[in-house]
């Protein structure tokens, strides 16, 4: 022991030593090993062949990962999506109506399952084929902030829920910014939705630039302060999107990408048809497409034509506009196209 610690102390603090030479605490290791034995839950390491190819590529890759759910969502295309945790009502339809019709072409939307902007990303997510995944900022087995327990649920039942830090880890400041790097590392790029000058969001955008993925950014009204971190990223070079489509324009080059194990030569179609966004059939009514007449028509019209909520007519008027079926026009309003 002395010997050991002779060795350290040139490079460590006395606290550093004193934690590497303790070894293991044996109550900590009773608690991961009862946690691992429930189901949906593992732990990932750098040594697991489906250890997420994007999370090697940036500085720092955590050496182990906690996993709630559908560890396998890591291997896929994924997308970050932050903003604003005081979302207006306006930024969160954004948000989960991009979520929806990204992951149903073929993103895992990924997340901070933080309030606003984050909780309706995970939710339009969850709502496409492409499902959602969380990375938290405390202990796998806390959920933070406590109003997101059934979005977390869902989270871990149908999707995926992440974090690097031990269990019983509280939800502390600096956690956050961590977190953050592996929203970014593990997407091909990130849409940030609302956010102020000073917003957390904007670290993710820097970090998502720092390690080559793209940004983007919603733009808003001169007015709202909301708006002002988005403005900032726009004119520092975030690409400025008014559509889902925007994003999958720009991302064209993931249709040549593939998950780990699959190989491209073998099934383009496959990977194609994954990546692309879902096409109705011409046969199939659609009560979105039988609520436009022909002439231009405000989301609360069709909201009162199809009984729709808000949230579910945008998700779906983005899905209609990605197949080229629809037109969205100033102003708010859509057409249809014939």
């Amino acid at each position: 022991m002395a010997s050991s610690r002779g060795m350290l102390a040139p490079h460590l603090s006395s606290a550093q030593c004193d934690a590497l030479l303790a070894g293991p605490d044996a109550a900590e290791l009773d608690a991961a090993r009862a946690w691992l034995e429930q189901p949906g839950n593992s732990l990932m390491t750098l040594a697991d062949e489906d250890y997420p190819r994007t999370l090697l590529e940036i500085a720092d890759p955590p050496a182990i990962l906690y996993c709630k759910g559908q560890r396998a969502l890591l291997g896929r295309p994924g997308l970050g999506m932050v903003g604003s945790r005081n979302a207006t009502p306006q930024g969160v339809r954004d948000a989960e109506a991009f979520a929806h019709a990204l992951s149903d072409a073929g993103f895992t939307i990924i997340s901070g399952l933080a309030l606003g902007i984050d909780a309706a990303a995970h939710r339009g997510g969850l709502a496409g084929a492409g499902s959602s995944v969380a990375i938290i900022g405390t202990g796998i087995d806390r959920i933070y902030p406590a109003r997101n327990k059934t979005l977390a649920h869902q989270l871990a039942e149908n999707g995926l829920i992440v974090s690097e830090f031990p269990l019983g880890t509280a939800p502390l400041p600096g956690h956050f910014p961590r977190r953050n790097r592996l929203i970014s590392g593990l997407s091909r790029g990130v849409l940030v939705v609302e956010a102020a000058p000073d917003s957390g969001s904007l670290i993710t955008a820097r970090v998502a630039t720092e390690q080559g993925r793209e940004v983007f950014a919603i733009p808003g009204s001169i007015h709202s302060p909301l708006a002002r971190g988005c403005h900032a990223l726009i004119k520092q070079g975030a690409k400025l999107v008014e559509s889902a489509a925007d994003i999958l324009d720009e991302l064209t080059w993931l249709r040549q990408d593939r998950p780990q194990g699959e190989s491209l030569a073998a099934c383009p179609s496959q990977v194609q048809q994954r990546l692309a966004p879902p096409v109705q059939p011409e046969s199939v009514s659609d009560p979105v497409l039988d609520a436009l007449d022909g002439a231009p028509t405000t989301l609360d019209t069709l909201a009162q034509r199809t009984g729709l909520t808000l949230d579910a007519l945008s998700a779906k008027l983005l899905t209609l506009e990605l197949d080229g079926r629809i037109a969205s026009l100033p102003g708010g309003r859509y057409q249809k196209i014939h």
